[in-house]
């Protein structure tokens, strides 16, 4: 996968998690984590894209740890919200599927970046 295909990749997980959240209760608990889901998941293609323009190595690594990041985050509180039964379940199975791989993608691309394997 090419950095534009993954770029468009982590666009499109960022409007399913907006679906998603139109599926929260509307009450405090669904805006509270709503709104982390929303800040950590759309982080993540935001940042990508900021890599992906980065001035040196070394910003484009950084950069790319916060991807890492914003996506794990991502991931807890997808965890969190199905364990607590808050949302649509099975749409937050496959949102966790794909941030596992997004996570995974970025987990690796890091890694090569500074050179480890």
């Amino acid at each position: 996968m090419n950095k534009i295909e993954l770029e468009m990749r982590t666009k499109e997980f960022s409007l399913q998690l907006i679906h998603f959240l139109e599926s929260l209760p509307n009450n405090y608990l669904g805006e509270a984590l709503g709104r982390q889901l929303l800040k950590s998941g759309t982080s993540i293609g935001a940042n990508y894209r900021e890599a992906n323009r980065a001035e040196s190595k070394a910003d484009f690594i950084h950069k790319l740890a916060i991807v890492e990041k914003e996506a794990s985050e991502t991931l807890y509180w997808l965890e969190l919200m199905l364990e607590a039964g808050i949302g649509a379940n099975q749409e937050a199975i496959r949102l966790m599927q794909e941030a596992k791989e997004l996570l995974a993608i970025f987990t690796a691309a890091g890694r090569t970046s500074k050179g480890r394997r």
